[in-house]
Formats: C-alpha cells, structure tokens, sequence
C-alpha cells in the first residue's frame, strides 16, 4: 500500500533489497520489515510498518520503522524526506485507527546510546493510554 502520503521534488531515496540489507546487517528491524520476524501489525505501507511493541511502556505503545535501512535519525539525507514525512502522518494514522488520537499520544525518535536508542535502525515510538509526564527521562 503507498503510503499516508506526501510528495516531494525531494530526488527518492534509493531502492533497497531488504532481504540483502537484513543480511548484511543482521538488524532486527530489518528482519521483521522483510517478514523473516512475525510481528503483531498495526499498519504496513510500502516504505513503513507499524506494530505493537513486544515490551510496551504505555497501555499503547506501537513502534513505526522504515523497510528501508537507515541507523538513525543522524542517517537521514534529503533524499528520505519523502520518509521523514511518512513516518510523521503514520504516527497519526496510528492513533486515529487505534482510537487514542483525540485523547493524545506522545512520539518519540531516540538518536544515539545517550539518546535512548537500542536498535540501529530508525524508528518511532507511539506511546498513550495513560497520563505521560514530562520530562520523560
């Protein structure tokens, strides 16, 4: 399915074989994006997918990841704005068809090992179902 949607005369990103970046880098985002990990799927579009969180730190907690490779928010170039977009209007998406967009929802991109981030692979955290503080960390 294409994406939620935005174009750009930004040049694409270019193609990428995802069963050979999987290899190559033995990601775990990559292997659940290829369908080599079964995940519980929230939405899937051409460039994202979006699943429930298998350690879930809000009652709603769905993660949203690039089929493409990219490490981090440090790895995007101008030719993944088309993707940086998609990753902002599935978030919504998300919230809208699991019901908590109008009560609010938090997202969260965690860059670095000082930043909280875990898997090197970009991805965003859709968090609500409850009261969120802040700070958050």
């Amino acid at each position: 399915m294409p994406s939620p949607g935005v174009g750009s005369t930004a040049e694409p990103a270019p193609a990428v074989d995802y069963e050979e970046a999987c290899l190559l880098t033995d990601c775990l985002f990559c292997r659940m994006a290829s369908g080599e990990i079964p995940v519980n799927r929230v939405l899937e579009f051409d460039d994202l997918l979006a699943f429930h969180d298998i350690n879930p730190q809000a009652p709603h907690h769905v993660l949203i990841i690039p089929r493409q490779h990219v490490a981090s928010l440090e790895g995007l170039e101008p030719a993944h704005r088309d993707l940086a977009a998609n990753l902002l209007l599935a978030a919504q998406q998300v919230a809208r068809q699991e019901g908590f967009a109008e009560a609010g929802y938090r997202t969260v991109i965690n860059t670095g090992r000082d930043g909280g981030q875990e898997i090197d692979h970009l991805h965003m955290h859709v968090l609500a179902g409850r009261r969120l503080r802040w700070p958050p960390g």
